[in-house]
């Protein structure tokens, strides 16, 4: 096989999963990361926790990508969670389930398995150039600004893994979008995606209770019924339990629908016994009290009923009860996409064939965020990145090996 020249443009999870196969491949591998290092979202992730994939049945698994779940699904079976599971034990990192089902590096961190995994990429001879920032096409090919000035980079094939436009100052700014829309590329505009929302709290509930959890409930929504918890913020709701809904929520409230998320404060108990052990109760007993004796409610919970709740809705014990298993949260808005996880959106999958070239730029592939799919947390996200950077790079890969040259890297569209 002859070697080929290949830039990797974003040194995140998908960036760095094609730089290793395509080292493994023999390849010359230049990886050009905008930040001083790559992989910091990776990292960031990775500092409560990394959650590096799930352990769900894997037919359930790969549902869980919304739209996109039939364009990703060979990217998913050539890199499933269990293989991703024997790539971290490969790298030393041995993972285990955690009893949401979700898996973690036994050290629970990202640094010790991205130290391996460059360390890996280095012996591969992959080359890092890190703050050098794409900023563009130019004469057939690629623009970069590096601290030594601009660059003129000219390869074989060339992968952009340049993520979405959560957390741009971890580098996922979405600043590429304009040089491929005039290509004629059509990406889809981003929205935050596993994000909390804007709930319009009394000036007393907001001051008092911002920061407090909200454990052992369910949610339901368009997006099902989930079990979990969350937060009251100054804003209003966050965490992971709004994050399952968040896509549901987002899209509704774009629709011009009013949204509410419903809450059951009580998952374990029927309302019948709820509304019983109320109506037992004095009426000219306190609200708290007649809520902590008869539904064992106190604290934020009790509090988030008397914000939601009318007065005629906290005196009645058949309309409590309904309350406590029914509580409707209504949403006003997303937070920002800086704030979000996760972002939806980005190059349409019409652009894309079946190994992840851009049809209107022959020989640049795509992977990753930048692609317009999402996910919930979970694990999902990080596995789909990885994924897609496989297949990615595997596209390019038969396309290289097909004998296509490097001239037509960054042709017109056919």
């Amino acid at each position: 096989m002859t070697q080929k020249e290949i830039a990797i443009i974003g040194g995140g999870p998908a960036g760095l999963m094609a730089a290793e196969v395509l080292s493994t491949a023999g390849h010359a591998v230049t990886v050009y990361e905008a930040m001083p290092t790559v992989a910091r979202k990776f990292l960031l992730a990775g500092k409560s926790g990394l959650n590096i994939t799930h352990s769900e049945d894997y037919d359930r698994f790969v549902t869980r990508f919304g739209a996109a779940n039939q364009r990703l699904r060979a990217a998913l079976d050539g890199f499933t969670p269990e293989d991703i599971r024997q790539w971290a034990a490969g790298l030393g990192t041995q993972t285990f389930v955690g009893s949401s089902g979700r898996v973690f590096p036994m050290a629970m961190k990202a640094s010790p398995l991205l130290r391996a995994w460059l360390r890996r990429l280095e012996g591969q001879g992959v080359k890092i150039l890190t703050r050098h920032r794409w900023i563009g096409f130019s004469q057939g090919a690629f623009t970069i600004e590096s601290v030594d000035g601009l660059k003129t980079i000219q390869c074989d094939a060339a992968l952009l893994a340049l993520g979405g436009e959560s957390w741009p100052r971890l580098g996922s700014d979405g600043q590429w979008v304009p040089w491929l829309k005039d290509r004629a590329i059509a990406v889809r505009d981003f929205r935050p995606a596993n994000c909390g929302f804007d709930v319009e709290w009394s000036a007393f509930f907001r001051d008092r209770f911002a920061g407090q959890p909200i454990k052992s409930v369910t949610a339901r929504s368009a997006a099902g019924t989930h079990p979990g918890e969350f937060v009251i913020s100054r804003h209003g709701i966050e965490g992971s339990l709004i994050y399952a809904h968040s896509a549901a929520l987002r899209d509704g409230l774009a629709a011009g629908q009013a949204m509410c998320l419903e809450i059951d404060l009580m998952p374990g108990r029927v309302i019948d016994r709820i509304e019983r052990d109320l109506g037992r109760l004095d009426p000219k007993m306190s609200f708290a009290n007649r809520l902590r004796k008869g539904a064992g409610l106190d604290g934020v919970k009790a509090n988030l009923l008397r914000e939601l709740g009318s007065a005629e809705d906290l005196q009645s014990p058949q309309r409590l009860a309904q309350l406590i298993k029914a509580l409707p949260i209504p949403v006003a808005r997303p937070r920002p996409i800086v704030e979000a996880i996760s972002s939806a959106g980005g190059v349409a999958w019409e652009e894309i064939d079946a190994r992840y070239m851009l049809t209107a730029v022959p020989g640049t592939f795509v992977a990753g965020e930048m692609i317009d799919w999402e996910a919930p947390t979970g694990g999902y996200l990080l596995t789909a990145c990885m994924a897609t950077g496989r297949a990615a790079a595997r596209g390019m890969a038969d396309w290289l090996a097909a004998d296509k040259g490097s001239a037509s890297v960054l042709g017109d569209r056919p």
